[in-house]
């Protein structure tokens, strides 16, 4: 299973214009500029924070197990000058901050909300608290505050700069320790900092590193950042099915039984995956059973959504995908109330089944089986 949160606010802040505010700006920046001298000149952050009360209502009830994974997702909008590898890290932020009005291009300046000095806007006089990580450009908890791990990270060679990292580490404090560690967001950044003495560490070093840019929460395409949930659903029971083997595969076909052409944001849905014979032979017997379901392989038969239009996958093949199969035949379940509305969706599953020589994985397309997320 996959659930989705999107952001409730983000924002980008400057060392360079330390007041002012981007909590409307459609891009978030984490970038390291340096002068020909190689002095550093600018230096930004991203923050990024999340409403958690679904989540951590629904792990409370156990509708998301305790052992979820959780990943931070955030999409490229054309980075500039980066180098062949790097390193962004993610630490959970430990003071309130204010989203603001403000753009990168907003002419005046406009200082209404979180910045490189003031977590609530300049005139506010909040600064960013003085701590072990902090000073301006945010505050945040580390790793080495608390027995719990409180950094994540994710490494670039750049064949992409889209983001997924691994954040249940986090997450798991904000949901079970939420009274130490209360979700004030993610603080996406390099290593280091401008302050410190460390030049090996990215942020203090003398070093070019480029812009990694990303889509915010206020862009015009679908690629808002968002907060993933997986886990794994999946349960088992065949009854009195006949499982599908590597000889019959062939003559198999496989669709989806039920799908409705539209479903409302906020639903939940059993989706049926029926696989049976293409071309039965003629009997005379009294039981059809040349037209019986047949199961899909166990623990190794998964399901892909796909935005129709882009192509973009929203739920990959993997843990938090698996079919399920009961007395009926294979189904899985999908949380509507995760994917964006308005939005045309394909399914797709891929199959490993035993053959006689070797296993093969097969996928199978179906591209006719769409539907659509209404508000």
């Amino acid at each position: 299973m996959h659930y989705f949160e999107y952001p409730s606010v983000d924002a980008t802040i400057y060392q360079a214009s330390q007041s002012m505010n981007t909590g409307l700006d459609p891009i978030l920046e984490v970038r390291k500029d340096v002068s020909s001298t190689g002095g550093a000149v600018n230096v930004s952050r991203a923050l990024v924070k999340f409403d958690l009360t679904y989540i951590s209502s629904s792990v409370i009830s156990g509708l998301i197990p305790s052992t979820a994974k959780y990943y931070l997702n955030m999409y490229d909008a054309n980075p500039e000058e980066l180098t062949t590898s790097d390193i962004l890290y993610a630490h959970p932020v430990s003071q309130s901050w204010t989203g603001g009005t403000g753009e990168f291009d907003s002419n005046p300046q406009i200082t209404n909300g979180v910045s490189w000095q003031y977590s609530q806007g300049k005139s506010s006089s909040q600064n960013w608290m003085s701590g072990s990580l902090s000073g301006s450009g945010a505050t945040w908890y580390s790793g080495s505050d608390t027995p719990l791990k409180l950094d994540a990270s994710q490494s670039y060679d750049h064949s992409t700069t889209d983001m997924r990292m691994n954040v249940t580490d986090i997450m798991n404090a904000w949901i079970y320790s939420g009274s130490t560690y209360p979700n004030e967001g993610f603080l996406v950044k390099r290593s280091g900092s401008m302050k410190n003495a460390d030049t090996s560490q990215a942020e203090g070093s003398t070093t070019h590193l480029g812009n990694f840019s990303f889509f915010s929460r206020d862009t015009n395409t679908i690629y808002s950042p968002k907060l993933e949930v997986e886990w794994d659903d999946s349960s088992w029971s065949t009854g009195s099915l006949q499982p599908i083997t590597g000889s019959d595969y062939d003559d198999m076909a496989f669709y989806v039984k039920g799908l409705r052409s539209e479903y409302k944001q906020d639903s939940k849905t059993k989706i049926r995956v029926i696989g049976r014979a293409k071309y039965p032979e003629k009997t005379y017997a009294t039981t059809p059973t040349q037209l019986g379901v047949k199961y899909l392989p166990s623990g190794s038969t998964y399901y892909s959504i796909k935005d129709a239009q882009t192509e973009e996958v929203i739920v990959p093949f993997g843990s938090g995908s698996i079919v399920s199969c009961d007395t009926t035949g294979n189904y899985f379940n999908l949380w509507l109330n995760g994917l964006q509305p308005e939005r045309i969706y394909n399914v797709q599953f891929k199959a490993t089944v035993s053959q006689s020589t070797s296993d093969e994985q097969d996928v199978i397309s179906l591209q006719d089986h769409t539907f659509k997320v209404s508000r």
